[in-house]
């Protein structure tokens, strides 16, 4: 059995930390959720980590097969991926949410009249958007390419996911602890992290389809 790739797993791990990051989510989360019964927070809290948990399996596993089927190299997914994770980590150092996760003004008009929130807008596209949904696709790519590479991703996804579940449903006596401040300078030095993971993401794609750069 191949040896565990742990920077895959640390690069999984920070790269989905940095993009759905729940202490940003939280906010959001208590916001629509504050006059609901104990029982209706909970129902949404299990929703939204059952989408997530679900909605990042279905990238991991069917990413390639959808890639396959409109004819897309994974190179060149890679760089297209890596340009919308730059965009998104662009947005986290300005201290602005980029509207692929935050929601347009328009569809932010609609989430309180939303049927499920756990789903929508808080799984998706809140937790689970296009930059999350790429950097999973992406990172199941280069796992796949790499001795112990599936199984390290693999665990970076589900470790990642059972820490964001924890979190979200610790909700409440977190935020006690969120200010304002903390919140800003979290986004900011995640923006830095995210930042740097989407050069290499680009960098890599570029080496393939440009193997002469590498020479």
């Amino acid at each position: 059995m191949a040896a565990l790739d742990f920077t895959l797993i640390a690069k999984v791990f920070a790269a989905l930390f940095a993009i759905m990051n729940p202490l940003t989510i939280m906010p959001v989360f208590l916001s629509l959720t504050a006059d609901k019964p104990a029982a209706d927070q909970r129902s949404i809290m299990l929703t939204l980590n059952a989408t997530v948990a679900a909605g990042g399996l279905i990238c991991a596993l069917g990413g390639r097969a959808v890639l396959s089927a409109f004819g897309i190299d994974v190179n060149h997914f890679q760089l297209a991926g890596g340009l919308i994770v730059l965009l998104l980590a662009l947005s986290m150092l300005s201290g602005e949410d980029h509207s692929a996760h935050s929601g347009t003004a328009e569809e932010k008009k609609t989430y309180n009249s939303a049927s499920s929130l756990g789903v929508y807008p808080l799984g998706i596209p809140l937790a689970l958007g296009p930059g999350s949904m790429t950097a999973i696709i992406v990172f199941s790519q280069m796992g796949a390419s790499r001795p112990g590479g599936t199984v390290s991703f693999y665990l970076g996804l589900v470790g990642y996911v059972v820490f964001f579940s924890i979190c979200m449903a610790s909700a409440p006596l977190l935020a006690r602890f969120l200010s304002p401040n903390a919140l800003s300078i979290s986004k900011r030095l995640m923006g830095i992290v995210l930042a740097a993971i989407a050069m290499e993401m680009i960098s890599t794609a570029l080496g393939h389809i440009f193997p002469a750069w590498m020479a």
